[in-house]
């Protein structure tokens, strides 16, 4: 995604929060409920155009590399995973999102691996660097965390277990 636009996707979606959270904290149980209740029905109703407008686009001669090319786009694949219609499966993106991650993780001695997804979760191994130093291994964590939210924001958690690096062997010489 281009920085403007992810600057602009960010502030619509902090308003978003802004306002829901307003929704939430008002007063009245009685307003919040109809508040929630049509912001439900907006969402729905966006959802159900979205699939159709998906289903539309595959019928076409070169649907399926339309929709290829749809999925690539960050601010919509996020939207339709919001929605639960991303016509790219979630374990290829968050495979891609880990992908993203590894050169930084490897120019700092680490490396992850995917050890399986249950529901909203993702379960990790983080590798290397980890066992050296904590704010190196946070980092390494924060970093992987980062792009699988980016990649699929319909994950709810995400958990790393720390594999420590291997010791590195020191052959000692005597004269």
């Amino acid at each position: 995604m281009m920085a403007e636009t992810k600057r602009e996707f960010n502030r619509r979606s902090d308003r978003i929060e802004e306002l829901v959270s307003r929704m939430e904290n008002t007063g009245d149980p009685a307003m919040r409920a109809v508040a929630q209740e049509l912001l439900q029905a907006v969402i729905e109703l966006h959802g159900a155009a979205l699939e159709r407008l998906l289903d539309e686009v595959a019928a076409l001669p070169q649907g399926a590399e339309a929709i290829e090319r749809i999925a690539e786009d960050n601010l919509i694949s996020n939207v339709l995973s919001l929605h639960g219609i991303n016509p790219v499966p979630l374990e290829r993106r968050v495979a891609v999102a880990l992908d993203k991650a590894r050169p930084y993780l490897k120019s700092h001695g680490g490396n992850v691996e995917l050890t399986s997804i249950e529901g909203g979760t993702v379960h990790l191994k983080l590798q290397g660097a980890s066992g050296s130093c904590g704010s190196s291994a946070a980092t390494m964590k924060s970093t992987v965390e980062d792009a699988i939210y980016n990649m699929a924001p319909e994950v709810v958690t995400v958990i790393s277990e720390n594999v420590a690096a291997a010791p590195k062997l020191v052959t000692l010489q005597t004269n």
